[in-house]
């Protein structure tokens, strides 16, 4: 019975425009910086992985073959 009184009531935000929140909302200089800085403590602790060109060679292959099945049976 509660859930049908909240339903009813007006939202007070719904006449407001969305303003994107968080990272959306920051210029694309502060978002690259914050991203650099989570790269780099990513490899720092041993987390992060750097492609060998034959690994990024073999992970462009499988996905130039998922797309271009993708495309052959949506059609």
């Amino acid at each position: 019975m509660k859930n049908d009184q909240n339903q009813s009531r007006p939202n007070p935000n719904s006449d407001k425009a969305k303003r994107p929140r968080g990272f959306a909302a920051m210029d694309p200089a502060t978002q690259r910086r914050i991203a650099s800085e989570g790269g780099k403590a990513s490899h720092e602790s041993g987390r992060g992985h750097r492609f060998t060109s034959e690994e990024a060679r073999a992970a462009g292959r499988k996905g130039g073959q998922a797309s271009r099945t993708t495309r052959t049976s949506a059609a």
